[in-house]
């Protein structure tokens, strides 16, 4: 577990600088359309104690401020991600810790909301991640999962894998420098849609009302789970 832990932290301390760029580059813009979609569904208003968990350069968190939430904390093992936080967005000074996901230091039963973007997969331990969201989350409380998926459809299904496999590495690659980087992230969302089944990990850490919507012709998926 700490292996994958420690190659997780350094991808993503590698790729930092050119992250959000290619981000929004290599999903022609959409991702943008995914997070703010995610929020809507959720329900966030003024009254949220949210915290975004594998927050990367806080663009999740960004997003709900534009949804009246203030009282907003990131969360993430990458401490290159986290300064990049904090130079994006002054408000957050001071709310961004370094940490895992399995293992927050908050206190039981006070936050309304926890939000993952593209971060479950990343875990270590998905079923112990679940577990302390479960645990710091007040009654009714939600967590708010977006994460990419295999789509359905055969025919849209070959051009993906053929764009995730082949296209993605090699221009993430070229602008980010570190070429293993961007074929471990395709390769772990195939790995993680055959094996892993998140609405029965939820379940089995609490959560009963479960939601699961799709986008964009199924490649990413948005669950969210209340207390």
């Amino acid at each position: 577990m700490n292996d994958k832990k420690n190659k997780v932290k350094k991808i993503f301390d590698s790729i930092a600088f050119r992250y959000d760029f290619l981000n929004h580059l290599l999903s022609f813009g959409i991702d943008n359309y995914w997070r703010l979609k995610a929020l809507k569904l959720t329900g966030l208003d003024k009254d949220s104690i949210l915290l975004d968990v594998a927050c990367g350069t806080g663009d999740v968190a960004i997003a709900a401020r534009k949804f009246g939430v203030r009282n907003i904390y990131g969360a993430d093992f990458s401490f290159n991600m986290l300064s990049l936080f904090n130079q994006k967005s002054n408000w957050i000074h001071g709310r961004c810790i370094q940490m895992v996901a399995e293992k927050l230091p908050v206190k039981s039963n006070s936050i309304t909301n926890i939000t993952v973007a593209f971060g479950v997969r990343n875990f270590y331990n998905i079923q112990e991640g679940f577990d302390s969201f479960f645990d710091i989350l007040k009654e009714k409380g939600k967590v708010t999962i977006i994460e990419f998926r295999m789509p359905i459809n055969i025919f849209f299904k070959i051009l993906y894998k053929f764009y995730f496999k082949k296209i993605l590495p090699l221009i993430g690659g070229i602008i980010s420098g570190d070429k293993a980087a961007y074929k471990y992230l395709p390769n772990s969302v195939e790995e993680f849609d055959e094996k892993i089944n998140m609405p029965e990990l939820l379940k089995n850490s609490g959560f009963e009302k479960i939601e699961k919507h799709t986008l964009t012709f199924g490649i990413v998926q948005v669950i969210i789970a209340t207390k």
